[in-house]
């Protein structure tokens, strides 16, 4: 009985040390996380994107709501404009926000798409990863 305690002990231990240690020195376990989802949009700085959400009136009366999105991350944010949103019961419609990533975002950093309406908000399964835009191409070479 005493083993199993001490092999549970030991294994939680592990698992602890390995967790940490996937944080990495500037704790950024989400980019690890979101880059392998299918949730994630690679943008280079200064790149052009587009939001678009579904919304639902899932109540049984007239609604309106103040609407806006946002990309939230640990080392670059970006905000749109809010929208007003009125739908009838059981009615559904797609707003738009076109953004452009920071210009300062760095390479390798993400942010989560948040949408905010009223005095509520929800984090999507989405993210925008930014990568370099450089691109290296050897055009010539000699040997002699």
């Amino acid at each position: 009985m005493k083993r199993y305690a001490l092999l549970s002990l030991v294994i939680t231990a592990l698992f602890i040390m390995a967790s940490f240690s996937a944080l990495g020195s500037d704790n950024q376990s989400l980019s690890c996380y979101a880059c392998e989802e299918e949730g994630v949009v690679d943008k280079t700085p200064s790149e052009a994107f587009t939001a678009k959400i579904t919304f639902k009136n899932t109540g049984k009366t007239e609604g309106t709501w103040s609407v806006n999105v946002a990309f939230e991350g640990e080392k670059w944010t970006w905000s749109g404009t809010p929208q007003e949103l009125t739908l009838k019961p059981y009615k559904s419609k797609a707003l738009t926000w076109n953004g452009e990533v920071p210009s300062d975002a760095p390479v390798d950093s993400v942010a989560r798409l948040i949408v905010y309406y009223n005095d509520s908000f929800a984090a999507l399964d989405w993210w925008i990863h930014v990568i370099s835009g450089a691109e290296l191409t050897i055009t010539a070479s000699t040997v002699e």
